[in-house]
């Protein structure tokens, strides 16, 4: 049983930067993963969501049998899911991002000491042979299902969530918006956009 979220590669970074670092593994061999690609399509939707300074986000791509662990341990259900997010200076991104709630840390919080260590916004873990296997019925190819997922990760980490009506339709329209600009580079396909009507 997997304990906890996958941080087994993690690089050390030290120092502040102006921008996201994005470290990405493959931990499968089931499906091909271009982790340069995504590590660009999840930096550009990084800045995009206003995320600056010395930060950092780690995406794993992992096996059914692993993402079947983190999901009964994690979440309590059975079987493998196509991504989980584990935020982590959950609190702090707050202030840096023009989030859906515009929360802040509050007057009783001081301002975290960034110092010479990045900020760990969390973890982003796929399941691409979920990925490919739902593709057909959810957002039309296994390319744009692995750009949909990143996304999706990445605003759970942001603070986005889906329990709600009014949420689910605001956290899909925010991806739409970031995979138009940084994936498609275009209008949405039609069976994406009949996939997110269908799940409102």
């Amino acid at each position: 049983m997997v304990e906890g979220p996958p941080r087994f590669r993690r690089k050390v970074k030290v120092g502040g930067n102006t921008e996201a670092e994005v470290f990405c593994a493959d931990e499968q061999t089931a499906v091909a993963v271009d982790l340069l690609r995504w590590q660009k399509l999840a930096g550009d939707v990084l800045a995009a969501q206003g995320v600056r300074g010395g930060t950092e986000l780690s995406i794993f791509f992992v096996t059914s049998h692993d993402m079947a662990e983190l999901n009964l341990e994690h979440m309590g259900k059975e079987g493998p899911t196509d991504v989980l997010a584990f935020p982590i200076d959950g609190g702090e991104v707050l202030e840096m991002v023009n989030g859906p709630t515009g929360a802040s840390l509050g007057p009783d919080r001081p301002a975290p000491d960034r110092g010479d260590l990045p900020l760990l916004l969390g973890d982003v873990v796929i399941c691409p042979e979920v990925a490919v296997a739902q593709a057909p019925t959810h957002a039309g190819t296994a390319d744009d299902e692995m750009a949909l997922l990143i996304v999706h990760g990445i605003l759970h980490i942001l603070g986005w969530d889906h329990d709600d009506l009014i949420k689910t339709a605001k956290m899909q329209e925010q991806e739409r918006i970031m995979l138009q600009a940084h994936h498609w580079h275009a209008e949405p396909p039609p069976l994406f956009q009949q996939s997110q009507e269908d799940e409102t």
